[in-house]
């Protein structure tokens, strides 16, 4: 499988808790903090749900 790294890069302040739930899910917590992950569809599902907050490059 492909690694994916994924960093948040606009705040989860201001938006639902269902977005909120999904950068926690993805282990991000604070404003540029950077995760990888392998692609999986799972993984790919939450990251477009939540891709207006965070940037995302393969590896």
């Amino acid at each position: 499988m492909k690694k994916i790294k994924i960093t948040q890069v606009k705040s989860a302040v201001d938006r639902s808790i269902r977005q909120k739930r999904s950068l926690v899910a993805l282990g991000l917590r604070k404003m540029h903090q950077t995760v990888e992950h392998e692609a999986t569809p799972q993984i790919l599902g939450i990251v477009d749900s939540v891709k207006h907050l965070v940037s995302v490059e393969e590896l």
